[in-house]
């Protein structure tokens, strides 16, 4: 997928010891020495823990050569090349450019947004795959390693490449659109979310129209009220609203909720349809209209994505929905900011009112990341759910904020340290029929409430 010679044209490295045939052929890269596969190259980056270039002898086993900041030997390894670069990261984010630039003529899809980015590629790539060779983020790759590793994987078989586009601080999107050039964009919603990092909304709303700066395209939210008035300034780019409102050339109208589901009817480009969604919530019938507005723009009919929709069945650990003990749980635990957070709740407390038995039961984990809006966040949301979720198991120490307010309803609230101790709780004090959420963000770890014996 990219040779010897592109790594050098690149980054100007050297070689130390292998093959002198520019031709010289890798697959793809790799920043993981265990997982590392036949004809890759391993990419060696410092961290806080450990260092890369402890394991390249154990990568060039089993991979097709190395990028190394220093001067070392390999002995015993033949036919693998060693490559001396001036930094590892950057070599990687100029070479993923250069495999981007050789393919100028393809669509690039980039997808940001506080909420629903992993799940919008997801739904958009089983549309798309349905007419295009198409390449995708692996899981939620997608950051300033992650992106151009994913680009590492291009080939001249795929036709177009859909990128997730994640930030944490100002002009994050612009790195990532500098590096994979996209010529289309999607941006799912603005949210409370890493506002340690961007210290405001308006910072971070600026950072995710760093997209629509970038690319030609733009498939946004138009029931958003930070981003659809935003996006109305940009002049020159063809936008595509999606949303449930009928300023939206993308909606859905006629909605009704299933238990593990949804049903509407999809309206775009002059057609509709009747579209039976597999994946629970309001907020992934929003993420099946971005990508349902992606499709009509790469001339995807609505009958194939209704096909695509129904057979749908989601990504791990976002909003999967399974039976635990006599109860059903909605089991979104690997991220979460006040705006997800919030429609889980939504959700929760719409399901057990549809099952009408046993009780709503919500085990939350704190919300990071949030630097000077926690404390608020998390008291906003004790409110919030006082009147809908009759038991609440709070773990961590900013969740103990939310349970403070929750309880002045006398509703019962537990308090756990951890994610462990949570399931602990919740095994003591769960009931045929109950309707549980276990949601917090990842640092939490909240896949540990359902990890153990069943």
């Amino acid at each position: 997928m990219f040779t010897l010679g592109d790594i050098l044209r690149a980054t100007g490295g050297s070689v130390i010891a292998g093959p002198g045939d520019a031709s010289f052929p890798f697959s793809a890269a790799s920043i993981d020495s265990r997982t590392i596969r036949q004809g890759e190259l391993f990419v060696p980056l410092k961290g806080m823990r450990s260092d890369g270039h402890e394991h390249i002898q154990q990568a060039l086993l089993k991979g097709a050569g190395s990028l190394t900041e220093k001067e070392i030997s390999v002995p015993g390894i033949k036919n693998k090349a060693l490559i001396k670069v001036e930094n590892s990261l950057k070599t990687l984010q100029s070479l993923s450019h250069l495999i981007r630039v050789k393919r100028a003529g393809m669509p690039v899809v980039g997808i940001t947004g506080s909420n629903g980015k992993t799940t919008t590629k997801e739904l958009a790539a089983a549309v798309l795959e349905r007419r295009y060779r198409v390449l995708k983020s692996e899981g939620n790759l997608n950051n300033h390693i992650g992106l151009p590793l994913n680009l590492t994987r291009l080939s001249t078989e795929h036709e177009l490449l859909l990128l997730e586009m994640g930030a944490s601080m100002p002009r994050d999107i612009k790195g990532l659109c500098d590096i994979a050039l996209p010529t289309h964009g999607i941006l799912t919603n603005i949210g409370q979310s890493h506002l340690e990092g961007f210290g405001s909304m308006e910072v971070l709303l600026r950072t995710k129209l760093e997209l629509a700066d970038a690319a030609d395209f733009i498939i946004y939210n138009a029931d958003d009220p930070l981003l659809a008035p935003a996006l109305r300034a940009y002049k020159g780019k063809i936008l595509l609203g999606f949303g449930l409102g009928k300023g939206a050339d993308v909606r859905a109208e006629d909605v009704s909720f299933k238990e593990k589901g949804s049903q509407f009817t999809l309206k775009g480009a002059g057609e509709s349809i009747e579209v039976d969604l597999s994946i629970p919530g309001l907020f992934n019938i929003y993420n099946a209209l971005a990508a349902a507005a992606c499709g009509i723009l790469f001339n995807a009919g609505l009958s194939e994505m209704a096909k695509a929709f129904e057979s749908f069945s989601g990504v791990a650990m976002r909003y999967e929905m399974e039976e635990f003990r006599g109860a059903l749980v909605l089991n979104d635990v690997y991220n979460a900011n006040p705006a997800s957070m919030r429609e889980a709740l939504l959700e929760l407390k719409r399901l057990k009112e549809k099952r009408a038995v046993g009780r709503a039961v919500a085990v939350l984990g704190d919300m990071l990341e949030l630097g000077p809006y926690a404390e608020e966040a998390h008291r906003e949301l004790g409110r919030l759910i006082k009147k809908d979720v009759d038991v609440l198991i709070a773990v961590g120490p900013m969740m103990r904020l939310a349970s403070e307010e929750f309880k002045s309803n006398g509703n019962v609230s537990l308090l756990c340290e951890d994610s462990e101790e949570a399931r602990e709780k919740l095994l003591d004090t769960l009931e045929n029929g109950d309707t549980v959420l276990i949601k917090g963000s990842r640092g939490m770890k909240m896949e540990k409430v359902l990890e153990g014996e069943r």
